[in-house]
């Protein structure tokens, strides 16, 4: 705290004024605020002792930064920005090349003139930071502003610090790879419509805009309508590999929209954002089973898509596809007794049950119904390491990366494992990934009995072809896993959350452990009549207290 206020007190002789900003560092509790200095760079070689700059040998700074490190790191870095001065800001992180390359688009391709940079006040190694600018395009130019921050680190090798490069520096919706560019947007803009012919925005529901950015990406040239001029995100490669569309930041001028019909209901779209702004990290769709249509789509969370997109360990709730397949091979039956101890071991690993309990002479039912996974585990011996990954692709339509929805989703991912992580598989874990999307699919291939590809606009729109299951469940195995599912929602970890949901109903609770989390992901998948959902609450806790309720709510409102 001392230290930091004689750093101000040697600034106060003469406030430098940069683009009407006074230049002054104004010391605080802990925290301070500060603009943009004239002599970053020079500020930050003053304070070095003449004693240092003597050694003949470099010394590697080591430890955690100053509050004085951080400000003139991060005052060094935006005065150069501010100024247009890329390679001295470039010279302030720790990728100069990177950093130079997209700054250099900043003014070139994005063409954002006029920059104004306000730093905000420091917590910790972070420094948050506004931006002010004009974009300009072909005598057309538009406001700009948004805020950003930047962490600074100490550079590897020398122990500098340094502002820690990510192309999200430059503004938050940037991904590491990607570019801002201004022009021609490469695609025309699209009016999406829900089923009944209202149009979708993100004012309404505020959980599809990667949703929209996808439809208008995959329908714009092909709507009719005709491109504006925008500034907007064109996605790098790892950002495309993780199926995120290019983004549009500032509309120039107005393209003419097409207009694309989805499968949205509104109420339910609508009742689906109420119930995930009531949980952090809450994701939920909604199908329905005799079609395949998707029916709403939500998260609390904005940005990423889960629901659509997420990859996630799906916990217990993947003992509806593991339990299909060990009725099938004749390793368990709904009313014949079955194992659950308190431990089993496996390919080197010991697995147990929540609490490590045990159920003595209990049914197979009785295990799925309290989510027993040595019940599971136990018939790791009698499998072959790809079972289960045939079993998700040939009767659930999972893990082949074919799905064709209308906008990017994750199809699920159950890759061939040997040993504990065969084992770990069984019960959600080990390699296992899905998304609420995928696992409201699982539902309704049980309430179906055929797998039906999941579509947000349907096939008829563009002629393309939707993915296909090989085979389906004999009408026996289908008949004891709607039982399973049925006795859960009815007397097992479902209970409580399906509890005033009428009807011909189903479900599995899942948790998913995760490295690093406190507390599991919550999953929770369930069917009603003719609709199918699933959902999960990352770091939530038990699916049955934290998913559950979500999809239960919605499994109603749908009627």
């Amino acid at each position: 705290m001392g230290s930091r206020g004689r750093v101000a007190e040697r600034r106060k002789k003469r406030p430098a004024v940069i683009g009407g900003v006074i230049a002054a560092v104004v010391g605080g509790a802990g925290v301070a605020g500060y603009a943009l200095l004239a002599g970053g760079a020079a500020a930050e070689d003053g304070a070095r002792s003449a004693s240092a700059a003597a050694e003949q040998k470099p010394r590697v700074k080591t430890g955690p930064l100053s509050a004085a490190e951080v400000t003139a790191t991060a005052e060094r870095f935006l005065t150069a920005w501010q100024r247009g001065r890329v390679a001295e800001a470039a010279a302030a992180t720790d990728d100069p090349s990177a950093a130079a390359a997209l700054l250099t688009g900043y003014a070139k391709d994005a063409r954002v003139r006029d920059v104004t940079l306000a730093p905000g006040a420091r917590t910790g190694d972070k420094v948050p930071f506004t931006v002010k600018g004009t974009v300009v395009h072909r005598g057309t130019g538009k406001p700009l502003a948004y805020g950003s921050a930047l962490t600074v680190v100490r550079r590897a090798g020398d122990g500098e610090p340094r502002v820690d490069w990510h192309a999200s520096v430059v503004h938050p919706a940037l991904k590491d790879g990607d570019r801002l560019v201004t022009g021609e947007a490469g695609t025309p803009p699209v009016k999406a419509l829900d089923r009944d012919g209202g149009e979708l925005t993100t004012a309404a529901y505020p959980s599809l805009g990667s949703v929209l950015d996808g439809l208008r990406e995959r329908y714009g040239k092909k709507a009719g309508g005709r491109a504006g001029i925008e500034l907007r995100v064109v996605r790098g490669k790892a950002a495309r590999a993780a199926k995120l569309s290019d983004k549009t930041l500032l509309e120039l001028s107005d393209g003419t929209p097409g207009t694309v019909k989805t499968t949205l209901d509104p109420a339910l779209q609508a009742a689906a954002e109420r119930q995930v702004a009531r949980k952090a990290r809450a994701s939920v769709v909604v199908l329905r089973p005799s079609t395949g249509e998707i029916l709403a789509v939500a998260n609390s969370s904005r940005g990423f898509d889960t629901a659509l997109q997420g990859s996630l360990a799906p916990g217990s709730t993947m003992k509806v596809i593991t339990s299909s397949l060990l009725i099938e091979k004749g390793l368990a039956s709904a009313d014949k007794k079955h194992p659950c101890p308190k431990y089993f071991s496996y390919g080197g690993w010991k697995f147990q049950n929540d609490d490590k309990f045990e159920i003595r002479n209990g049914t197979f039912k009785a295990s799925f119904a309290r989510s027993c996974n040595t019940a599971f585990i136990s018939r790791a011996p009698k499998l072959r390491n790809d079972d289960l990954t045939k079993q998700a692709q040939q009767v659930f339509g999972l893990s082949m990366n074919n799905w064709s929805v209308g906008v990017p989703t994750f199809d699920g991912s159950v890759p061939v494992q040997s040993a504990a992580p065969m084992a770990a598989s069984l019960i959600g874990q080990g390699g296992v990934r899905m998304s609420p999307l995928n696992m409201a699919s699982v539902a309704a291939t049980v309430k179906s009995g055929v797998f039906r590809q999941p579509y947000l606009v349907s096939p008829r729109v563009d002629g393309r072809r939707l993915a296909k299951a090989s085979r389906t469940l004999s009408a026996g195995t289908l008949a004891q896993l709607r039982e399973l599912m049925a006795y859960t929602a009815a007397y097992g970890t479902a209970a409580e959350a399906m509890a005033g949901v009428s009807g011909d109903v189903g479900a599995k609770t899942g948790s998913a452990e995760v490295d690093g989390q406190k507390k599991p992901n919550g999953w929770f998948t369930a069917y009603r009549g003719d609709l199918a959902a699933a959902g999960v609450v990352q770091a939530g806790g038990h699916g049955g207290e934290t998913a559950g309720p979500i999809v239960a709510a919605l499994l109603k409102a749908g009627g």
